[in-house]
């Protein structure tokens, strides 16, 4: 039998992590834009991205500094 301690850190049961790097298709879909206005603001340098091999990663954190420039753009 096991205790209550162990049940509560088993892996089937712990939250699942927020990921610390996003698939443009995430990153799209959380700005609520098109793929290719993600593409745009990483070309223009106004979206943080990293490149591992092929893949192109965004930042969660640079998707939520994005998320609260354009809403002080947007009540300015």
């Amino acid at each position: 039998m096991k205790d209550k301690m162990t049940d509560i850190l088993d892996d089937e049961h712990r939250p699942a992590l927020a990921p610390k790097l996003l698939t443009v298709r995430e990153a799209y879909r959380r700005l609520r834009i098109s793929k290719w206005k993600l593409y745009d603001l990483i070309r223009s340098r106004r979206l943080v991205s990293i490149k591992i091999g092929r893949r192109r990663l965004i930042p969660a954190e640079a998707v939520e500094n994005m998320i609260r420039q354009l809403s002080r753009e947007a009540f300015a």
